[in-house]
């Protein structure tokens, strides 16, 4: 009985890692159509753009994608060549449809390092929200700058204080236990540590920094004067149409809506084409650092042994093992 009980979980788990498979492939191969469909404006910005430009602008959108990766690294304190493993390759699921692959991704990735799926996925939660908070905050200059922006996302003001208030620990292991409750989930052993909260909150401001860099080397690359006004404007101005098209859950994938905030904030610093084929250039920079990344990254794990920085019973905001 034993032994047929020891073969039919050896074939489970082949089966499983079949189908871990298979749904990487499938995420593969949808971010690579998602680049295929936008390759006639990325064309246009080839043409358009010199190749020191779309080089650091490339450049820009590594750092991003890396940068993600430290925020959720610090709130689940694990080393970071894991976190980077797990971080990488889980990513490439959010190009399924659905909006919660990355976090299924994360949890079946991290278990390979004895690390369980409530730590995971509640750390990534915590990284997102903590990224939706700071981008919003980075975000508020522009809207108080501008009546029309204030008018058409004035909840935005509101969900900032309301995000500080739910990343505060007391209130947000609350919140995280519940929501482990609601799932038949045990509650999380130890709390998320306010300076895990806060570090990745700094990360975080770093990412927003990289990626509206990004927006900002574009945007010169086709007629944006540059400055030091043109750079918080697009700082601010990708904040707010990331954050807002996050939020806004009932457009999918917020289709839209980054394109509208990040013209009004950017309104006559280039023409509305342009401003077009920055927003897709910019997408398909990050969809192709997160590709490379999340290679690389399976690249690494291979013949490698997987342990957890803290073991497989540690929880959020536990302190980070040295990497």
């Amino acid at each position: 009985m034993n032994a047929r009980s020891e073969g039919d979980s050896r074939r489970f788990s082949k089966l499983a890692a079949h189908m871990r498979r298979v749904a990487l492939a499938a995420a593969v191969a949808v971010a690579v159509w998602a680049i295929a469909a936008k390759w006639p404006q990325v064309r246009i910005a080839l043409g358009q753009m010199s190749l020191p430009a779309l080089s650091a602008a490339a450049a820009a959108s590594f750092v991003y994608v890396a940068l993600t990766m430290m925020s959720w690294q610090a709130v689940i304190g694990i080393p970071l060549s894991a976190a980077s493993r797990i971080f990488f390759v889980s990513q490439i699921a959010k190009y399924l449809p659905g909006g919660v692959w990355n976090f299924v991704a994360v949890g079946e990735s991290a278990r390979g390092y004895s690390i369980s799926r409530r730590r995971s996925v509640s750390s990534l939660a915590v990284a997102v929200a903590i990224s939706i908070v700071v981008g919003a905050m980075l975000a508020l200059p522009c809207l108080l700058a501008a009546e029309d922006l204030r008018s058409r996302y004035w909840w935005l003001l509101a969900a900032v204080p309301l995000g500080v208030a739910v990343l505060w620990p007391s209130i947000l292991n609350r919140c995280l236990n519940a929501a482990l409750r609601l799932a038949r989930r045990e509650p999380l052993e130890r709390p998320v540590a306010g300076r895990s909260i806060l570090r990745s909150a700094f990360v975080s401001l770093l990412a927003w920094l990289a990626i509206g860099l990004q927006v900002y080397i574009l945007l010169t690359a086709l007629g944006m004067e540059a400055g030091a006004a043109g750079l918080a404007r697009s700082i601010g101005g990708y904040a707010l149409g990331w954050t807002a098209g996050f939020l806004v859950f009932f457009v999918p994938a917020g289709v839209g809506v980054r394109e509208v905030a990040l013209g009004a904030v950017l309104a006559g610093a280039v023409d509305v084409g342009s401003l077009v084929v920055v927003v897709i250039t910019s997408r398909v920079l990050v969809t192709v650092a997160d590709l490379v990344a999340g290679g690389l990254a399976l690249a690494a794990g291979r013949g490698r042994p997987r342990k957890s920085g803290g073991g497989g019973h540690g929880e959020p905001g536990a302190p980070p093992a040295s990497p």
